[in-house]
């Protein structure tokens, strides 16, 4: 009943935002233009791409569903900057009626001014989606040294790691890409590989279609593959998500700890949003951490980057996360800088190092505006230096 309750106001709300758009757009029209009519049909075609693609890929998998979610995804992107530009326009509109500034060459002939004006956007907002898309398609290796002050028995180590998160396996993100982020990650030589949840995109079977696993279980590390669970895997199904995942190459830790080559100890969270989906909470993070010894650096991943200080506080040396995408268009990287102690990058919470992620794919529109897509090397070295 929760699930149908959001469903029906998430429709609602992508309903009531295309009419919006499409109603502003409409005026750009003269009374009985040709035009008028193929912009009322492209439009509500394009609008109805999505859904109608999402709920077609758990019917009948196909071709058709493949291009209606391609398609969607990029109206998605383009209805965001609709929205804001008419936001914008009407915002500026408003103004005007009341203390008027308009130019002359503007109100003289508003027909031609309508047209000019929304040949504009759908220009610019076409240009900005592509230039997106390209963007998306080429993540970029960003390199962090992190200095932990703690040995393991062994003495002072080095270590090569590599972080991702959010790739979003599934229809959009799918086996080229896949190769594409395999193969930078690969040259990178890690020695361990850690991804930070949301591995697939929600519904499995277009991975399985694809045979997606066989290109993941490329993913090399001698000290192994570790992942999470993001709020991605329990939103298609837990079980299933984790089986596929386990039996290509990458170890899942859910709600445990484990000890990785006598270095250190890594921990992993369910996903926060566990309990929405399968009606049962995650564990706290303290008794998770009852296993480790505290002599040894602790790592934690945990999908989305909560509770930054309570992990401090635990005796957490270095937490990895994702989640935020930053945003993954400007100018939402606002929203999730006010939602997040961290939404992007490197940052120390009362002596505890952070990464968040911004991850390496993409969720919904395949664009990316205003960040790179990223795989993160992270040079750590464990080692108690005495002041």
């Amino acid at each position: 009943m929760a699930f149908l309750i959001f469903f029906t106001l998430v429709i609602l709300v992508y309903a009531a935002t295309n009419y919006y758009i499409f109603i502003r757009g409409l005026q750009a029209f003269q009374t009985g233009s040709g035009f008028k009519h193929i912009y009322i049909v492209t439009f509500w075609i394009l609008a109805s791409t999505y859904v109608a693609g999402r709920i077609l890929e758990n019917i009948w998998l196909s071709h058709l569903s493949h291009i209606l979610v391609w398609t969607g995804s990029f109206w998605l992107g383009a209805m965001l900057y609709f929205f804001l530009v008419v936001v914008f326009i009407d915002l500026i509109r408003l103004i005007n009626h009341f203390f008027p500034f308009f130019p002359s060459f503007i109100t003289a002939n508003m027909e031609k001014t309508r047209w000019l004006v929304f040949l504009l956007i759908v220009g610019s907002t076409t240009l900005t989606l592509v230039a997106g898309a390209i963007n998306a398609r080429n993540p970029v290796v960003r390199k962090v040294d992190i200095h932990i002050q703690k040995e393991p028995p062994g003495g002072p180590a080095k270590l090569r790691a590599v972080l991702m998160s959010d790739i979003h396996l599934g229809t959009i993100i799918a086996n080229g890409h896949l190769r594409h982020i395999i193969e930078k990650v690969n040259k990178l030589e890690p020695e361990v590989i850690f991804i930070a949840g949301d591995i697939l995109d929600e519904d499995l079977a277009p991975v399985i279609r694809q045979n997606t696993g066989k290109i993941l279980k490329q993913l090399s590390a001698p000290l192994g593959v570790f992942g999470i669970m993001g709020n991605h895997e329990h939103i298609g199904g837990a079980e299933a998500a984790l089986n596929y995942l386990e039996q290509h190459g990458i170890q899942m830790i859910r709600d445990s700890i484990i000890k990785v080559g006598d270095l250190f100890y890594l921990a992993g969270r369910e996903d926060r949003d566990k309990a929405r989906f399968s009606g049962h909470p995650r564990q706290s993070l303290a008794k998770i951490l009852q296993g480790a010894d505290s002599s040894y650096p602790l790592i934690l991943m945990d999908h989305q980057p909560f509770y930054l200080e309570k992990a401090a506080e635990l005796g957490v040396d270095l937490q990895l996360s994702g989640h935020t995408h930053h945003g993954q268009m400007w100018p939402l990287n606002y929203i999730t800088r006010a939602m997040y102690t961290i939404s992007y990058g490197y940052g120390k919470i009362n002596g505890m190092h952070a990464y968040v992620s911004n991850g390496v794919g993409t969720w919904g529109p395949p664009v990316r505006v205003g960040n790179r897509p990223e795989i993160v090397l992270l040079n750590l070295s464990f080692e108690e230096i005495k002041q």
